[in-house]
Formats: C-alpha cells, sequence, structure tokens
C-alpha cells in the first residue's frame, strides 16, 4: 500500500528523564510497543525507560507527517507539554494558516 494511502500519524513519547521524543507512524500502538522493547526502537529511547505515550494525533499522508514532526521538534517544551493545545496548532500547519 503506498504511504499516501495511509493513515500517518505524530506522536509524543515522555522518557523517565521527562524529556520528550516526537516521531511517525502509521501504527503509533505498535511503534510505541517497538520504543519500550528495545529491538526496533529509536535509539534515542534506549535505556530511558520507563516511557508513556503522552500525545498522538492522525495527520494524513507521510508527508504531511514529516512537516508536523518537524514543526514539533522545533517548538519549546513548555508548548510541547501542553497536550490541549498542539491539536490546534497542528491543524494551522496543515491548512497553512
Amino acid at each position: 500500500m503506498p504511504d499516501t494511502v495511509r493513515d500517518w500519524s505524530v506522536y509524543l513519547v515522555r522518557c523517565r528523564d521527562g524529556s520528550l521524543y516526537t516521531g511517525i507512524a502509521t501504527d503509533v500502538t505498535r511503534r510505541f510497543d517497538e520504543h519500550v522493547s528495545g529491538q526496533r526502537g529509536a535509539k534515542y529511547l534506549r535505556g530511558r525507560g520507563p516511557l508513556a505515550l503522552v500525545f498522538q494525533q492522525q495527520v494524513g499522508s507521510r508527508s504531511a507527517a514529516s512537516r508536523v514532526e518537524h514543526y514539533l521538534r522545533r517548538l519549546p517544551r513548555r508548548v510541547k507539554e501542553n497536550t490541549e493545545t498542539l491539536p490546534a496548532r497542528i491543524e494551522q500547519i496543515l491548512t497553512g494558516k
């Protein structure tokens, strides 16, 4: 199945040290389980458990997910901490407003 047809999501994972990791996936639950197991997860997250999935939002295409991920990574931590306002910010990115 082409990537543009799949529904991609962006997600935030909180580490034991309080840091936030941003990623994209078509199946966030599976990807989070990979991070937790350490087998196929991101190197950044290894040894930083326990991990907690604190935010996820479906954004559409892989291209859109990559744009949103880049935007979220550049946000200050205090903004990312407020997960109630993130959906509105993401919508602004997706609509270009």
